[in-house]
């Protein structure tokens, strides 16, 4: 090594070894496109393998130092220079990016989302290291237009877990094997179980407690969240989010970051990790496949422009499409395809882990496909839904009938739907789909509620409205709740079946799904619709609309069962009259019970939870 050297040598030798390195990653990169012939297309989001007659790399970063300085002083697991992959130095390049008028770093937040051994923990433990040590880990002047680096004074790097124990096990112990004698003389480096100190002890990696009273107050300058897709209510996981990002937001030097390496994340859990993509998601849109290479946002419903300012996040994923099976046959090829430059993992060990029967198609999917959503997480069969249209069929005036409807302000539909009691034929009434920056028209929902009480004979209306403010009210400024306090009282007399019977909160109408009761009430009908849809017991007059609903409504299951979702929060994919369709078959099993109980008589109404 170049220490044993006089100073000026020592900087001219490591000169050239960083121009020599930084000139390989350059040739390398030059010469590498993307994989062609792969079995599946995969679904790239992020920088990292964006290809425009060569890689969209970063105009100003300090990446391309940082690349050489890990590839002079760590070394490989196995022996030899510490070498990234060409995907994981286009990463880095990325995530060293600055602004080029300022010099601050462009992401302070970052999402890597790879498969299971794709080496996060890894990339994590070589990037660690060079925050500590390298001498252009943080920008400190331009030289033109060149940016030139520096040590970062007293860098402090937190690597989080939900448990502590993961980070001892999983992360820790690969920092002494990708440091050796040479690095730990020349920057006084000293590994331990939980701390990696170096610099005189002026520079400090911690694998941190999750106790959030332990983690509030330091000011890491960076921080890396381990497997965020874990992180939940149930173990603290918001909390101790919400402490790192306090803790973040006390830099005063805008070198403060936060790296999450994670898997994806299980639909519907609202884990950390899921609530980061969709504030990803919610900065850049999402365009329909007419409008995706246009620069103005269309007027389109099946495009969501941007709902949220961009705040300086890098996310970067590689996942298989939502078609992609999960077959013996097909898993080599998908993994294949998204695994990115990770060659290293043993297909045949992939393959025996999807095949095992204990381990359930969602895991799977989510480890070896690094994939939020598949085609098998839907609800219901398409097919089946389709099927269950009936062209040319409606419902007749004076139909004995029940009500069922699902009220949003803004972000979701609206919907009413009515189901015969006869035979359960189904129809939709009304239904409105907000366009951006717009909301609902309840006049509209209320015009449709006095149609259906003047051509049908409706015997109970329930109705779930959401929890939205009205932004303009005086008083009860809850959006839909004065309306349904309007239609108890216009029509609580000929109802039959009222959501709640008695007491202070007597209504109805208003059938809120927030709570527990109506969620078990609601689960349960989940199930017996879903059967009777895969039966051929369900029909409903022709409704393009309700068919795309059914077939976006995928699978959530919960403490009650398997009930229904969208792809998630900020979806442009409505399932609301899904949810009407449900809701109105279920208050139809509700009311004919309810007359074999006796309990049908007008304003006599009571919730009936139905039996297992």
């Amino acid at each position: 090594m170049a220490r044993s050297l006089s100073a000026a040598a020592q900087v001219r030798s490591s000169e050239s070894e960083y121009r020599e390195i930084i000139g390989w990653y350059e040739d390398q990169l030059q010469r590498a496109t993307p994989p062609t012939g792969l079995a599946w297309e995969p679904v790239k989001i992020g920088p990292t393998w964006r290809y425009e007659n060569g890689w969209v790399l970063p105009a100003v970063t300090l990446g391309w130092r940082n690349l050489a300085w890990a590839g002079k002083w760590l070394s490989a697991p196995k022996g030899g220079p510490w070498t990234y992959t060409l995907e994981q130095a286009r990463f880095i390049l990325w995530h060293d990016a600055l602004d080029p008028e300022t010099g601050e770093f462009l992401y302070p937040f970052q999402v890597l989302q790879r498969l299971k051994g794709w080496g996060k923990d890894p990339l994590a433990v070589a990037a660690s290291t060079t925050h500590i040590c390298s001498p252009d880990a943080m920008f400190s002047h331009f030289d033109g237009d060149v940016p030139v680096g520096q040590q970062v004074p007293n860098p402090y790097v937190q690597i989080v877990g939900v448990a502590q124990d993961q980070i001892k096990r999983n992360t820790m112990p690969l920092f002494p094997a990708l440091i050796p004698p040479e690095t730990r003389a020349e920057y006084g480096i000293q590994p331990g179980k939980l701390d990696v100190w170096a610099r005189g002890d002026t520079a400090h990696i911690e694998a941190a407690t999750s106790s959030v009273l332990s983690i509030e107050g330091p000011r890491p300058t960076l921080v890396i969240r381990n497997e965020t897709q874990n992180w939940v209510e149930s173990n603290g996981g918001h909390e101790l989010s919400g402490a790192i990002e306090g803790n973040l937001a006390k830099s005063a030097d805008a070198l403060a970051r936060q790296l999450d390496i994670c898997n994806a994340h299980r639909p519907g859990q609202d884990s950390v990790g899921q609530r980061q993509r969709e504030a990803y998601e919610a900065t850049v849109g999402v365009r329909c496949p007419v409008h995706v290479d246009e620069v103005e946002w269309p007027d389109c419903l099946d495009c969501q422009p941007p709902k949220s300012m961009d705040f300086g996040m890098l996310y970067d994923s590689l996942e298989a499409p939502p078609e992609a099976p999960l077959t013996v046959d097909d898993a080599p090829g998908v993994v294949e395809s998204i695994r990115g430059d990770s060659t290293w993992l043993n297909l045949k060990r992939i393959l025996n882990s999807i095949k095992n029967p204990s381990n359930p198609a969602s895991e799977s999917r989510r480890k070896w496909y690094n994939q939020i959503t598949a085609a098998e997480d839907a609800w219901c069969d398409p097919n089946d839904a389709r099927a269950a249209q009936q062209t040319g069929r409606f419902l007749a005036e004076g139909d004995r009938v029940v009500l069922f409807g699902d009220g949003s302000k803004s972000d979701d539909a609206t919907g009413l739907i009515a189901c015969r009691v006869s035979d359960g034929f189904a129809q939709v009434l009304h239904v409105q789909q907000p366009k951006k920056g717009r909301i609902v028209d309840r006049d509209a929902v209320d015009h449709a509620v006095i149609a259906a009480m003047g051509r049908y004979k409706v015997v109970a209306f329930w109705f779930d409205p959401s929890h939205a403010k009205d932004d303009d009210a005086e008083g009860d400024n809850r959006f839909w709740w004065p309306l349904c306090d309007e239609w108890s009282q216009r029509y609580g007399r000929k109802l039959k079946c009222w959501p709640v019977k008695s007491g202070n909160r007597a209504h109805a109408v208003a059938f809120d799904m927030a709570l527990d009761t109506n969620q078990r009430t609601f689960v349960e009908a989940c199930d017996q619709v879903l059967t009777e849809i895969a039966g051929g017991e369900v029909a409903f007059a022709e409704s393009g609309v309700l068919v795309e609903h059914l077939r976006n409504a995928k699978r959530a299951p919960g403490r009650w069962g398997v009930s229904v979702r969208k792809d998630n929060r900020e979806s442009r994919h409505k399932i609301d009259l899904a949810v009407c369709l449900i809701g109105a078959r279920m208050l139809r099993r509700i009311y004919l019970l309810s007359l074999k109980s006796g309990a049908g008589a007008p304003g006599k109404g009571r919730v009936i939870i139905l039996p297992d």
